[in-house]
């Protein structure tokens, strides 16, 4: 890959519940995300991918979302936090795959009650770092999300979203780029 070469990222939405906020919170993400530019983007709905609750069961979804996983350079969760911690389905789709995770970054945009999801990111912190994934410090989270959108999908504050958003984007590009390029010279060791 070349500097100028756009990086992989997995926008991943870990939610599947009827009445979820995620697709809300993850289509205004990949928005900026795109605007940023040097990123090929891949929407990740497990809604949609249908992963089996029996990790030890290979199937049709787990085989067609291992590529995609496998394939990015870095991931975004987005996440919302259920009785202080991460939904069962986004669970599932972290414990279905090892080396997809390994050696890449992980960024989080939550969303949720009054911690806006920080809780459930905290709980994220810890399962990705046995998979050897690095998580990457700044977050985006919305507190009471249900009040911090309009209409069309875009937060009420959005400089504050913005700003936030493209820390977290700076940071992310930073490391897969070294990860990249460090897992290119040599592969990891783990």
């Amino acid at each position: 890959m070349q500097p100028t070469d756009p990086l992989r990222v997995a926008i991943i939405i870990g939610s599947t519940r009827a009445q979820r906020f995620g697709p809300t919170v993850a289509t205004w993400f990949h928005g900026h995300a795109r605007a940023h530019g040097g990123l090929d983007l891949d929407l990740i709905d497990l809604a949609d991918v249908g992963l089996s609750d029996v990790l030890d069961e290979t199937d049709a979804a787990t085989d067609s979302l291992a590529p995609r996983l496998a394939g990015a350079d870095a991931f975004v969760i987005v996440s919302p936090e259920y009785n202080r911690g991460y939904p069962a389905p986004l669970k599932t789709a972290i414990d279905s795959y090892v080396d997809e995770w390994k050696a890449k970054p992980i960024a989080f945009v939550s969303y949720g009650g009054v911690s806006g999801g920080l809780r459930a990111v905290e709980q994220l912190r810890q399962v990705f770092g046995e998979l050897h994934a690095i998580t990457i410090r700044n977050t985006v989270s919305f507190h009471s999300c249900w009040n911090r959108f309009d209409d069309a999908g875009r937060p009420l504050d959005a400089a504050g979203a913005e700003a936030a958003a493209t820390a977290l984007l700076h940071q992310l590009t930073w490391w897969a780029r070294a990860l990249h390029d460090a897992r290119a010279t040599r592969p990891y060791a783990h």
